[in-house]
């Protein structure tokens, strides 16, 4: 159970406003230049689940990192980063990805929040693949039954432009604004024994993805899941799923965190159990991410069943920022255009570099930031992969909505993502990158 005392080290990140400086913090910089290289050294940064190169340029930039680094453990903080270096042919098959990680601990809880929508979209892609019905694909209209009074049933979508739901249009919206719902209707199309059948085969054998989102179900009931029938322009069904309930025994946990939740009103004084809440390992989904961009790069059974065009689909709208989407529409007051970007953006709300792309997935929730993300400069022809997770809840209460994601959170991740890509532009490279296969139309 992680707690933390008031008065100590969260009180200190607080008051202080160490993260409020960013990147370019260069008085704040030469001051913390001045502390000694041993107290850097006493930090304990060379373990044995972390390499020497995420170590040496977090030491670099005591300024940033030095208080939350002294606390990484209670913060859970866990990096994962994929230095990407390409032949003379750029050839996918010839690329070499070689991984660095920081603080990586399997047997840490995080809870995933959003960032399970990615491995649920990719599966539906699968999903449809796999079927192969004529007439059957990501455009086809959707329209999800009801088997009892917890579910719902859609047979429209006010957000697509002939308001027809459909797989493709779910997948846009969880990709451009981690839409809950959109989430949701993938999960009932797939059911649990799928959605972890499936990646238990690849080697995920860690994840469960086990409940809906934002919707309070109970574990029999996320076990259920909706009817669903596909139909053509005309009306004709061209695919008719029941509804299913899941089998599926999972490995049991005793997940418990915090000090106390908020059941309501009311706070209760206990910890707040996480054992039947979603799960994926940081690694996991850093792999997943590594797969959709290079999957020749990744073992035969780590290749999701995806044509070219469903690849690409992926990736358009993991990168696409919300102000360019035609259909859903956004407001762009709510939805600004770095939204889901933390990692190099944080909760910046100026305007994108034009030049710059993540394709990534991000999660918030309970007090866990994550963002897993493949990073493209077109104009520098740099690439390179970053995960990320980190703990904000320095009450130790659940559900109380006073995380410290604009504090501590969103700060870390963009500092990172900053520091990240500062080493990238002066490291020297063999052969230069040609990113063209990922530039996208955005406009259509």
């Amino acid at each position: 159970m992680i707690e933390f005392k008031k008065g100590g080290f969260w009180s200190l990140l607080l008051l202080a406003g160490l993260f409020s400086c960013g990147y370019s913090g260069q008085l704040l910089k030469e001051n913390y230049n001045s502390i000694k290289m041993k107290e850097i050294d006493n930090l304990g940064l060379k373990t044995a689940s972390s390499d020497t190169l995420i170590v040496k340029l977090l030491e670099q930039n005591p300024q940033l990192f030095i208080e939350v680094l002294k606390h990484k453990d209670d913060l859970g903080i866990q990096i994962l980063y994929t230095k990407i270096d390409r032949d003379k042919k750029n050839k996918e098959d010839k690329i070499k990805l070689t991984d660095y990680n920081f603080n990586i601990n399997p047997g840490k809880y995080f809870y995933p929040a959003s960032t399970v929508k990615l491995p649920v979209a990719i599966l539906a892609l699968q999903k449809l693949n796999e079927l192969k019905i004529a007439g059957l694909d990501k455009n086809t209209t959707m329209i999800t039954g009801s088997a009892g009074a917890s579910q719902t049933s859609v047979t429209n979508d006010a957000s697509a432009t002939d308001g027809r739901p459909t797989i493709a249009h779910y997948i846009k919206k969880i990709l451009l604004v981690s839409d809950n719902d959109a989430f949701n209707r993938l999960y009932e199309f797939l059911g649990q024994e799928y959605i972890n059948n499936s990646l238990h085969k690849m080697g995920y054998t860690d994840a469960q993805i086990i409940h809906r989102l934002s919707v309070s179900l109970s574990d029999e009931e996320n076990r259920y899941t909706n009817p669903i029938r596909f139909i053509d322009s005309v009306g004709n069904i061209v695919y008719d799923k029941p509804s299913e309930i899941s089998k599926l025994v999972y490995a049991e946990r005793n997940t418990k965190m915090g000090k106390g939740y908020m059941r309501g009103a009311a706070l209760v004084n206990e910890p707040f159990d996480f054992s039947k809440k979603n799960r994926l390992q940081l690694s996991d989904l850093h792999q997943i991410v590594k797969s959709i961009m290079f999957p020749m790069s990744v073992n035969k059974e780590q290749r999701f069943n995806l044509t070219e065009d469903d690849y690409n689909f992926l990736r358009r709208y993991m990168s696409m920022r919300p102000s360019e989407s035609k259909t859903p529409v956004y407001d762009p007051g709510e939805y600004y255009d770095n939204y889901v970007k933390m990692v190099y953006y944080g909760s910046e709300k100026t305007a994108p570099d034009p030049n710059i792309r993540l394709f990534n997935k991000t999660g918030t929730a309970y007090g866990f930031l994550i963002d897993a993300c493949y990073f493209a400069d077109f104009t520098n022809n740099i690439e390179y992969m970053l995960s990320a997770v980190i703990y904000c809840n320095s009450d130790g209460i659940f559900n109380d909505d006073k995380y410290d994601y604009k504090t501590i959170g969103y700060p870390f991740l963009k500092n990172l993502g900053r520091v990240i890509y500062d080493y990238e532009l002066k490291r020297s490279r063999k052969y230069p990158a040609d990113l063209s296969s990922f530039k996208f139309d955005y406009k259509n």
